[in-house]
């Protein structure tokens, strides 16, 4: 399970939190006991964007001391870093507010400002100076999509922690899959940490890159079934795209992502060898 949680809450820094965040928090600790009580994983997804502030640093550091001692808490340190070097990326440095293209230059409408960070191995570092061996999930670059930079002499290190699992996000307008996460998980473990496909297609993503996911979703299985790789399907929620139900009152499965989800979960196999 894959739940994503915010650092302002953590401290109860949002509007209407008058209690520090400890309804937050307990409602998180909710979370992972339901999960952990029942052999299951979960990870606790810092669902922040672009480059690691100051403010994430220190929920990693309460948050790691809050369940080091609980192997089933994986922790994913920065939900979709974008817009950076990947010398920043990984050693920290400036953040400065230039655009740069990518697939998917407009995914999110967040004002890019100037800002220094301790970059993903700063995070990594905070959370094993609390004594935390949980492991680690560190997303690449262009919204956690890229993780080339690993195998560009940009790959974190964690030794004296219980590992790092690379994170790479995928959606149907995304390409380049060899290069972008299947060539790192030939070597290291990878997660793709949000997966997913829609019958309609967002306002950013050009038509030409909006594919049927009918053609999309089998394609996609196949490749994380003969690669044996890790996923998350996003999202369980029905109003989040993409989505996996249809309804939240009978948790109907949406025909179009959420059925091959389903499948898949019960044990269908796809074939296919075709890459985007």
């Amino acid at each position: 399970i894959r739940l994503p949680v915010s650092g302002k809450r953590w401290f109860g820094q949002e509007k209407g939190q008058d209690d520090d965040g400890a309804a937050y928090r307990a409602l998180v600790d909710q979370c992972v006991l339901a999960c952990s009580s029942r052999s299951v994983h979960l990870i606790l997804d810092l669902h922040h964007y672009r480059a690691p502030k100051d403010l994430d640093v220190a929920f990693w550091k309460d948050a790691a001391i809050r369940y080091k001692d609980n192997p089933a808490v994986l922790f994913g340190l920065l939900n979709e870093p974008h817009n950076i070097r990947w010398e920043v990326w990984r050693n920290g440095g400036e953040v400065t507010d230039k655009k740069r293209v990518t697939d998917a230059a407009n995914e999110n409408a967040e004002v890019l400002t100037t800002f220094t960070t301790v970059g993903m191995q700063g995070l990594i570092d905070a959370v094993r100076e609390t004594g935390a061996k949980n492991i680690v999930l560190v997303g690449g670059l262009d919204w956690a999509y890229d993780l080339s930079g690993v195998l560009k002499g940009f790959g974190c290190s964690d030794p004296t922690g219980n590992g790092i699992i690379y994170d790479t996000h995928v959606y149907p307008w995304k390409s380049k899959w060899q290069e972008s996460f299947l060539d790192v998980a030939a070597i290291h473990p990878v997660l793709l940490g949000e997966v997913g496909c829609d019958i309609a297609r967002m306002s950013f993503i050009p038509p030409e890159r909006h594919e049927d996911p009918y053609t999309w979703a089998p394609d996609m299985l196949a490749c994380i079934q003969k690669h044996r790789l890790h996923w998350t399907a996003w999202s369980f929620h029905p109003g989040a795209t993409p989505r996996i139900l249809a309804s939240n009152k009978d948790f109907a499965p949406t025909p179009w992502w959420g059925a091959f989800v389903r499948a898949a979960l019960r044990g269908a196999t796809w074939q296919s060898d075709k890459l985007r």
